[in-house]
């Protein structure tokens, strides 16, 4: 087909272009010499849609400018010019943490309506990564290519030695219960090993069974069971020592994804010549995970890992886009949009050269039982998590996750230092929230 050759020049182009360009690191592609060329703006805070622009642009003899702004900077950056209309994108994209509050603004183009008529394939997509793109007036703003569940990646050999199977099914009973996980926890320690790296890990297992929104329609804050429990599972996991006190993204977090790292080793480089080792079992993460975080940091376990499911379902990132309601080329930035998100023959390719798990079904469907991952042991991690994401509500996500969940994680450190009593942390993490929020009444106030 022709985009399965296109994909196969998509790095010899990129080098190209990288090669003949001026070194502005927020321009990812451009075109100097468009001459009569359409030309299609794009924003985003990642390079993972140049390999598609570079297929659009051949398929469809157009210009593309790519502007990549880093995330940190990109929700100050975008708003300006979205809210001027001056120099404003054709096509911006948005990442989780932010999409709630941008779907609700008039920035991105409605699509459940003519002449674009989403709504006609929303049965296409996985439910939840549909939903997140529909605000609350029922107006779908965004769509996204990829669904980002995720799951448990653990050690084959370990979990052989130690639990005495490296099935994922049987190893995920193992993590069905965060009890379950505890007892796991413990009988890998007796044998030398560690659980997780750090804390962190079981925070996208605070929801519990129930999830539930962090505000609900009454504006009012939502502390629920699972969430007063995990100060204390974080709590235990400390207590019963069952990390390697390795922070997530530390060198030695990346470290220990390949083999012994020094113990404790906190946020220091790790140091080879440490007497005090120990070895990581597993890394709770989502599917980029997988070939963004997992593959690039490991040589000596490649093929010694897995993955499985934890005490619930979670999902961790994702990006959806929609095209800048002020654009004057909305028909060329539509051509995009349905190439990246419901175009089967693109989709297909994009999945085998990618590894991406995709949101769009029909491709899913025809793809997902003949996925093998060498770097699992040959296990098919694509028909795991589709089966994850189906199990996602998307109703749970609101435009103040991002600051809620950073307020959360905080006092449940506090508390797991011992710099506050569970109690005070709790009642720390209400005081934070009004003061962020003043609109929302937390449960102390209810």
């Amino acid at each position: 087909m022709k985009k399965v050759l296109l994909f196969l020049l998509i790095s010899v182009l990129t080098l190209g272009l990288a090669a003949c360009g001026d070194d502005d690191s927020s321009n990812g592609s451009s075109d100097d010499n468009s001459g009569d060329k359409e030309t299609l703006t794009v924003w985003s805070f990642t390079d993972e849609l140049e390999p598609a622009i570079e297929a659009f642009k051949e398929e469809h003899d157009v210009d593309v400018e790519l502007t990549i702004v880093p995330i940190e900077d990109y929700p100050t950056r975008l708003r300006p010019v979205l809210e001027s209309g001056q120099g404003a994108p054709d096509i911006f994209t948005g990442e989780l943490v932010f999409v709630k509050e941008w779907i609700e603004q008039g920035y991105w183009e409605t699509l459940n309506q003519e002449p674009y008529n989403v709504e006609e394939i929303s049965d296409d997509f996985v439910e939840y990564v549909y939903e997140l793109g529909r605000n609350s007036s029922g107006e779908v703003k965004a769509l996204s290519w990829q669904t980002t569940p995720g799951g448990i990646f653990y050690r084959r050999s370990i979990a052989e030695e130690v639990l005495g199977t490296d099935d994922p099914e049987a190893v995920g009973e193992m993590f069905a219960t965060r009890d379950a996980m505890f007892e796991t926890g413990a009988k890998l320690k007796d044998a030398g090993y560690r659980l997780f790296p750090d804390e962190g890990a079981v925070r996208w297992f605070a929801q519990g069974q129930d999830p539930e929104p962090w505000v609900n329609e009454n504006d009012e804050l939502i502390m629920t069971e699972g969430r007063l429990n995990h100060f204390d599972y974080a709590k235990e996991l400390r207590e019963e020592d069952l990390t390697a006190f390795a922070p997530e993204w530390s060198p030695a977090w990346f470290a220990a994804m390949d083999g012994p790292i020094n113990y404790n080793a906190g946020w220091d480089e790790v140091d080879a010549e440490a007497t005090t080792e120990v070895e990581v079992f597993s890394y709770a993460l989502p599917t980029w995970g997988l070939h963004s975080v997992l593959k690039p940091n490991v040589e000596d376990t490649a093929g010694d890992w897995a993955v499985t499911s934890g005490p619930n379902p979670y999902f961790w990132g994702g990006t959806w886009l929609g095209m800048y309601s002020g654009s004057e080329n909305k028909d060329l930035a539509w051509e995009f949009i349905q190439m990246m998100t419901h175009d089967e023959e693109f989709l297909t390719d994009w999945a085998l050269e990618t590894g991406d798990v995709l949101s769009y079904l029909p491709v899913t469907d025809k793809i997902k039982d003949d996925f093998s991952e060498d770097f699992l042991g040959g296990q098919n991690n694509y028909t795991f998590f589709l089966e994850e994401a189906q199990k996602i509500d998307a109703s749970v996500v609101t435009r103040y996750d991002q600051q809620i969940d950073t307020m959360f994680g905080s006092m449940v450190t506090e508390y797991v230092e011992g710099v506050k009593t569970k109690e005070e942390a709790v009642q720390e993490f209400y005081n934070l929230v009004r003061n962020s929020y003043p609109q929302i009444t937390t449960p102390d106030q209810q």
